[in-house]
């Protein structure tokens, strides 16, 4: 499966960083972002799969209808019932606690729409489960994607979030209008 998904990468053109791994990224919360098509997604997927990152994802439970529930099983989906909110953080928190490794990717912007203002959960689990943040990206634009760093959590839930989207800025998923590019493009270097 990992050649094949190194394959189907490089036929595409895109440039995955394979080499450049924290070792943090054995048990983390792990940014996804851009996150603006399902296509972002499937790169982004066979991506870690070349890189030896085991994922996993929580995904709204009215996707898991036969057969694509299975197959998202099979990938490391875990549906979620998004009427139980108010607990999201503390059942991710625990499965990564639970488990030796496991890297919980999440999208924080919520949605594959523009939403200028990413959801917090991510960092409340990162901190109730005591593991580091670090910075997936697949840019769409430079066909590159990765793992950019690690982030330390601040006690500032807000100020961690907006430095965090100063490492994305720039970046482009496969529709551009659904990304919050407001800022100017982004020194990514310092970063990686």
């Amino acid at each position: 499966m990992i050649r094949f998904c190194s394959f189907i990468l490089k036929l595409f053109r895109y440039k995955i960083d394979t080499v450049n791994i924290p070792t943090e990224a054995k048990k983390c919360v792990l940014l996804f972002a851009p996150h603006a098509s399902m296509l972002d997604f499937l790169v982004g997927y066979m991506a870690l799969r070349t890189m030896h990152v085991k994922t996993v994802f929580l995904i709204k439970s009215e996707v898991f209808w036969c057969p694509l529930g299975v197959v998202l099983k099979k990938m490391g989906g875990i549906p979620v019932n998004r009427k139980n909110a108010a607990r999201f953080h503390h059942f991710a928190a625990d499965m990564i606690k639970e488990r030796e490794e496991v890297a919980l990717l999440i999208s924080p912007e919520g949605t594959r729409k523009l939403n200028p203002k990413w959801k917090k959960g991510f960092y409340y689990i990162a901190k109730e489960a005591d593991v580091p943040v670090l910075l997936g990206y697949l840019d769409y634009r430079s066909r590159r994607g990765g793992i950019g760093g690690v982030y330390q959590l601040t006690d500032d839930v807000n100020a961690d979030i907006e430095h965090i989207k100063q490492f994305y800025n720039g970046m482009q998923g496969r529709y551009p209008n659904c990304f919050d590019r407001e800022h100017e493009p982004y020194a990514h270097t310092e970063w990686l």
